[in-house]
């Protein structure tokens, strides 16, 4: 199937889209100046929204967008920013999609504020709206993040990742909120139990599609157009999927003689020599197999639900994941 642009994905919900960006401007304002004005700053930094763009369109195909789904998708937004401005000053980034990070103009502290003020938002326009089960589901999430987070830390300082750790840092770091966002667009909309379990399968699938394809993206300048640079996670000490099956495919010495060249960390030669690595044992084409795979089931588990323009576009959006280039 071609690659749809997210313009045509989102067609069923234009104009819920257009009210949810209203909403979510509003949900950020504040009477400290400094805090509206970082806002601000927030907002002009357009973001593909596919996170909202999953709880709207998973709402509308499991039943109809109500004001508990706009709230929803408030949430979900007003969390993944505000794990984005904490990511920035864990990672000391000087740039988040083409602008000036917050820490970078505002020093950390600010930053690391400024993303609790986020989450308090969220978390306050939920109680507000006394959607208690989007807090369960959500506090659930930002516990599961977190521990992906860590778990990858540890990791990384060891360079120990297996394929089984891989997919548990994954699922919990990434597929959980695109998890959650289908949960919560379809909480919203049904109290169908088969739909809800295949929504919630279908977002945990396209996460976990979602981030493999990343991980590709580091390792395939020809498919990396404009987004993260090639080489970034090697430099980083991240060993994701391309990276362990190639290991796997070789000697414990050559292993070992791949992974002194990731301690030694962002040399010019050593990332060259990794992706080479990588290209030479198939990496990338095995990690391409597998979140194809990943990108079926998701497919698959919207098959219960019925027929729509709604349900075109999710499927749509998987392809829209796995065809990506940056």
């Amino acid at each position: 199937m071609i690659k749809r642009e997210l313009s045509e994905i989102s067609k069923p919900i234009r104009e819920e889209l257009d009210k949810f960006e209203d909403l979510f401007k509003e949900s950020m304002r504040s009477n400290v100046k400094l805090v509206d004005l970082i806002a601000r700053y927030i907002i002009r930094q357009k973001g593909k929204k596919i996170r909202p763009l999953l709880v709207l369109l998973s709402a509308k195909a499991a039943g109809n967008i109500s004001e508990r789904t706009y709230r929803g998708a408030v949430l979900v937004e007003l969390l993944h920013t505000a794990t984005l401005v904490h990511d920035d000053v864990v990672d000391n980034a000087e740039k988040r999609r083409g602008y000036w990070s917050i820490n970078a103009i505002f020093k950390n502290k600010i930053a690391v504020l400024m993303g609790d003020y986020l989450l308090s938002r969220g978390l306050m326009i939920a109680v507000e709206g006394k959607d208690y089960d989007f807090l369960e589901i959500m506090t659930r999430t930002v516990k599961r993040m977190s521990e992906g987070e860590l778990l990858q830390l540890r990791k990384t300082r060891k360079l120990d990742i297996n394929e089984e750790t891989y997919f548990k840092i994954i699922s919990d770091k990434t597929a959980s909120l695109l998890e959650t966002c289908c949960q919560i667009g379809s909480l919203s909309s049904t109290t169908n139990i088969e739909h809800l379990d295949a929504m919630k399968k279908f977002g945990e699938s396209m996460g976990i599609a979602f981030q493999i394809r990343d991980d590709i993206l580091d390792y395939d300048g020809s498919l990396n157009t404009i987004g993260k640079p090639v080489g970034g996670d090697i430099k980083e000490k991240k060993i994701t999927l391309p990276l362990i099956y190639s290991l796997s495919k070789v000697s414990k010495s050559e292993s070992d003689k791949i992974k002194k060249k990731i301690k030694n960390g962002g040399k010019g030669e050593n990332i060259k020599d990794i992706i080479e690595f990588v290209h030479k044992f198939h990496g990338i084409e095995y990690a391409l197999e597998v979140a194809q795979k990943y990108s079926t089931i998701a497919k698959e588990s919207l098959k219960i639900l019925p027929d729509s323009q709604s349900k075109i576009a999710l499927e749509a959006l998987v392809d829209f994941v796995i065809d990506r280039k940056n």
